[in-house]
Order: structure tokens, then sequence, then C-alpha cells
């Protein structure tokens, strides 16, 4: 047969054995090799324990990071079997560690519901260790399997007997795959406590043994008798309430268990978190919208029915139901669907009945059994639509302001000349003085400037009429391009003619920079979480100190650099003639030295923005920006000790 298409063949056709596909793709079935996907292969562990307890048979989950960053998952579950299995036949540990798409999810008998079902598994984050070692503790004897990048080492033997029962996974991810093998130890903190949360009646802990730093070994512990009730009080622990205790129900509707807690408050947001069998579903999906429906729909009744609202001039829109509102759902599903392979958005279409009729029954009752909450509540959604009609009318000023100046931009932004927005960036700089310094120091090819006067509005303690009034804020939608209401979705966030992909906070490295940079990041989260959900929004980290001696000059970002910048510059020698600039804002630097140390794509450091936890950001930028003073007061004490204040 002619070879055609160059030399394109049998031969060319790779078969990738075992494991091999997912050290080879790890982003494809951990989503990436950073940070995110590193925490990824800590959840898949202890969801297998998860499922255990789901299905009634563990009751702790210990978690312990190690000072090589190794991670233990340990369980007091029945242990995974080790007995042959009968097609593959070799121990079931090994084939549940070592081959894909096994395990005891995909029997109905063995698990009802699992979060499990829909991941990667254990045996990817055995693909993707360097070391993992397994020891299951079953029948009395112990068990155990070591494992070199998901190949096993030998047999699985047994090595001893026991009274405890559960399984113990160690392993060490693999440094050559993954671009940071450093566990962050409060990600890992505020996945347990919702899982906690989650699943009322387990215990879990997670102990970092990690001392460097001066860092003293820390522990924590997560149990909820109360479960949502106590998730939503937690999470509205910073806010000020509007009705005494959360609206609270667990019930099974059309064989789906459904739990829902909802709390109003004085806020203007609204913050609803979903999960099905523990999988956070951000982005929705069918147990969401029966929530609405029924939350929009028994709330108006009750509302016409009091006469509360025939005296409005106007409707009432759905969005307006949820201002103030602060719920957690949860449902577990036999056989969940959900919408692509993130997991994020559900779309079994009996889950939206079963939520509807379990949450119309019990808010129905609550109304009726607490006429004074049920007025306050009703009060407040009259507030919000009345907000709304003229917070509408901003928005169309402001947009409506941009149309008909043309392309007019605000006067302080120094655009740049690329028009492509994935090659564009933006800089929203602190002040006019460093913005002045950035616009002569930037690449004006694909580099914008948009200096910021002052501290923004803090949107947090705000109606969303006073947010479009603002002029820093009305500057920053124009500038970016975005708007905001489209027909179906009123506060929905039109991203379609954004003019730039890296949207960049560089602000002073000092105490008042980063209150600006926490004002602009919840107004971001707040109003355009959408730009954050797609990767857009970037911090910038301008360098802390300038190290000279003679024509030597090096910059550091740290206090470890600075002192192996010293180092460096005396090579072992005398201190004398060593130069430490500490920079206390960015004018401080020249033009030049901006460009190199923050601003050039080949030297700089960026991080990005990411959303690792929807509740544990809602509960901080609660906690940092709104009314509450003793949880902030709390937090400070707890954290002032890592602040660096200058004198």
């Amino acid at each position: 047969m002619q070879q055609t298409e160059g030399n394109y063949s049998a031969s060319n056709i790779q078969v990738l054995e075992g494991l091999e596909a997912v050290r080879k793709r790890p982003a494809m079935y951990i989503g990436d090799i950073g940070v995110k996907g590193l925490h990824h292969l800590v959840y898949e562990v202890v969801d297998n324990s998860i499922d255990e307890a789901l299905a009634g048979h563990c009751s702790t989950i210990e978690v312990c990071i190690h000072p090589d960053n190794s991670i233990t998952v340990k369980d007091n579950g029945r242990g995974i079997p080790v007995d042959i299995h009968p097609k593959e036949k070799r121990s079931a540990l090994e084939v549940v560690m070592t081959v894909l798409h096994a395990g005891g999810k995909f029997d109905k008998d063995t698990y009802k519901v699992s979060g499990g079902l829909h991941g990667v598994g254990v045996s990817c984050v055995n693909a993707l260790s360097k070391h993992l070692k397994a020891e299951v503790h079953r029948d009395g004897f112990i068990y155990e399997q070591e494992y070199a990048c998901g190949k096993p080492a030998y047999s699985v033997r047994q090595v001893g007997s026991t009274d405890y029962r559960g399984t113990i996974v160690h392993f060490t991810p693999d440094d050559s795959i993954f671009i940071t093998t450093e566990y962050n130890y409060n990600t890992l903190v505020a996945r347990l406590r919702e899982l906690a949360y989650l699943n009322k009646g387990i215990r879990l802990s997670i102990r970092d043994e990690r001392t460097e730093g001066g860092h003293e070994v820390r522990e924590d512990s997560f149990f909820s008798e109360g479960g949502l009730r106590e998730f939503v009080s937690f999470l509205d622990s910073t806010r000020e309430k509007l009705i005494s205790e959360p609206i609270y129900l667990e019930q099974s509707k059309s064989g789906v268990p459904v739990e829902v807690a909802l709390q109003y408050n004085t806020s203007y947001t609204e913050n609803v978190h979903s999960y099905v069998n523990n999988i956070n579903t951000h982005e929705g999906g069918t147990h969401v919208a029966g929530f609405r429906q029924a939350l929009t729909r028994v709330l108006k009744q009750y509302a016409d029915k009091e006469g509360m609202t025939a005296k409005l001039k106007f409707d009432i829109a759905g969005d307006d139901f949820r201002e103030g509102l602060t719920a957690v759902i949860s449902v577990k599903v036999a056989e969940p669907q959900f919408e692509g392979q993130t997991k994020t958005k559900l779309g079994n279409n009996e889950v939206m009945g079963a939520v509807n009729a379990a949450v119309g029954e019990a808010l129905s009752h609550f109304l009726e059994e607490n006429p004074r909450d049920a007025r306050q509540i009703i009060n407040k959604v009259i507030l919000a639509a009345t907000a709304r009609h003229a917070a509408r009318k901003a928005r169309e000023m402001v947009q409506r302001k941009n149309v008909l100046s043309g392309n007019s931009m605000p006067g302080k932004l120094a655009d740049c000349s690329e028009t492509d927005p994935a090659a564009c960036e933006i800089y929203l700089v602190e002040g006019d003085s460093a913005g002045g310094t950035a616009k002569q120091g930037r690449n004006r090819a694909f580099q914008a400037i948009l200096p910021l006067r002052g501290k923004i509005l803090n949107v947090e303690k705000a109606m969303e009429h006073r947010i479009y009034e603002n002029e820093e804020i009305r500057n920053m939608f124009t500038a970016l391009g975005v708007s905001v209401g489209t027909e179906e979705d009123q506060k929905a966030l039109n991203t379609t003619k954004l003019r730039y992909h890296k949207i960049i906070i560089m602000t002073d490295a000092d105490v008042d920079g980063s209150h600006i940079t926490t004002l602009i990041l919840t107004f971001f989260y707040r109003y355009m979480k959408a730009l954050i959900e797609s990767g857009y929004v970037y911090i910038a980290s301008p360098p802390l100190y300038l190290v000279k001696k003679g024509n030597q000059q090096i910059y550091a970002w740290n206090d470890k650099e600075r002192q192996d910048a010293v180092a460096e510059v005396t090579r072992g020698g005398s201190e004398s003639g060593v130069v430490i600039q500490r920079y206390k804002g960015l004018g401080e630097m020249n033009a030049e030295q901006l460009w190199s140390t923050t601003m050039n794509p080949d030297t700089r450091i960026l991080r990005q923005v990411n959303i690792e936890s929807a509740a544990e950001a809602d509960y901080t930028f609660s906690m940092l920006m709104g009314d509450e003073v003793p949880p902030r007061r709390e937090f400070i004490e707890q954290n002032a000790r890592y602040a660096r204040l200058d004198v």
C-alpha cells in the first residue's frame, strides 16, 4: 500500500498502556499541573473516604502534610478489598490503584451515591506520584503495596495483624510533572471544612508538619452536627442577620435526598452555593433552577396575599428575591449527569422538580409560622426591586454615555496600539504618580495603563446604583469594554467586547496598597466574577528591596531573597558598602526599573487570581469588607504576625 499524507501510517499510532496516558496528558485528568491540579490529588483520595462515609462505613478522615510535601490520607472505612479480582486475576487493591475507571463506585449495591464516580480516581493520583504506598487494615490483617509513577513495586502482601480497620494512602507528587509541589494549608483546610458541613457527623482533621521558616506545626479538626444549617451560619457570621435563624430542610423527594439551608442578611449580594454528591457545582444546574423557582413562587404568593406589593409601580424580578440571600443547596444523586468533564453544572431534569417541591413546602411553612420574619424578607425584596430600578438607570447612563460619545475612553487611560484582546493587557495602577511612571516604562504596543485615584468604593457595603455613580468604577467599565445586564439576566456581565485578556492590579507594596488591591478584588468578585473565572485577572508583584554594592544590584521580593542578595554581592566578604533600599511605593522606582522588575513579560512575576472555593471566598470578602468588626479583628490578630510594618 502506498503511503501518503507525510508517511502517516499505523506505525504512527501510539497505544498507551495502563496509566501512561495520565502521565502523558495529566491536565486532561486533573485540570492542570499547577497549584489547582496538585491539590486535586488530595481531594481525590479524600473523596474515596467520603464515599465510604456516605455508605455508612467511615466516621473519621485524617490528612497530614509531611515536611517533604508528601501527603497521608487515613480513614476508618472498610478498607479497599485485597482479594483476587475474578476478571483481572490480581488483587483488587492493585486493580483500584492501577486501572482507570476501576472501583466500587460503578456498582450500585456498593455505593448508592458517589462524588468520585465522575472523578479521575485514586489511580490517577498514583500515576502522578513518584511514590505511593497503600496500606489496608482489613479482616484483622495489614496489607500493603507500593508504586512508582503508577507501577507496582511488588505484589500486594500481608505484613501483620491489626485491630484497626481502614485505608491509609501516602503519596509524593511527581515534581517532574507538577510546576509546584508545595501544598497550601489554607486551601486544604477550606475543602475539609466544606466537606464536614456537607457530611454531618463525620470528623475530618488535618495536620501540617512543615516547620520551615519558623512555622509551628498546625492542626485543625472539623465536625458538624447541624450540617448545612451550621454552614450557612458560618458563611453569614460576618454579616448582619435579617431573620433570627436559618431556614432549613432535609427531606427526600422522588428518591432524591435534598438538604437546603438559607439565611437573609442586610447585604446587597446573592450568595448561593450548590453541591451534588459533595461536588461544588459553581455553574449551578437543575438543582439551583428548582431552588430559585420555589423561592420566587412562594415569596411572591405570600407578598401578594398579604397585600405588600399592591402599591408598587413596577414588577419584582427573580433577582430581587435573592438580594441579601445566603443559601447552600446539597443533593445526592445516584446517577448524576454533569455538563462537561469539569462537573460544574448538573443536568438531571428530575432533580429540578424534587428541589422545587421540597423548598416550596419548607418555605411556605416557615412564612406562615414566622410572620415577623416573613415581613422582613418581603420588605427587603421590595427595597431590592426599588434599588434595581435605580441601578438600571445608572447603568444605562454609563453605557449610553459610552455609545453617544463614540469610542471615548477615560481621559486618564493610556491605551495600547494592539487591538487583539488576547494580546493586550491593562494595568490598574494606584495613583497618578505611579501611573505616570508606568506609562513611561510600558510597552505601548500591548500594554495599557489606567491610573486609579485613591481608594475605590467598597462595593460590599454599597447599593448597586451607588456603584455605577463612582467615577473610578465607571472608568474601569468603560476601559475594559464590558457591560452589565441582558434580557435574561439583568446582573449578567457581558464580556463579548472585553478589550484586554490580562487585567493586572498594580499597587504599592505597603498596607495602603494591599487595601486598594482588596477593594478592587472585592469589586471584581461581586460584579465581574466572570473575568476571574476566565483567568483574566492578575496581581503584579513589585520588588520589596534593591540590594546594591558597587556596580552590583539585585532585586528581592521577600526577606529571604534580600538575605541571599546580600550574600551574593558580598560573596562571603564584608557587608560594608552594601545599600539596601526598601521600596514603599511604585513611585520610588524610575520607568526603567518598573519595566524590568514588574512589567516586562520576560522577567516579571504575576499572580493569577482564581477561585478555589466559592464559599470560602464569599466568607473572606464579607469578613474583610463588611460591617461586622469582631470577625475582622480576629482575622487581623491571627495573621498580623506575618505582616511587615514600616516605621
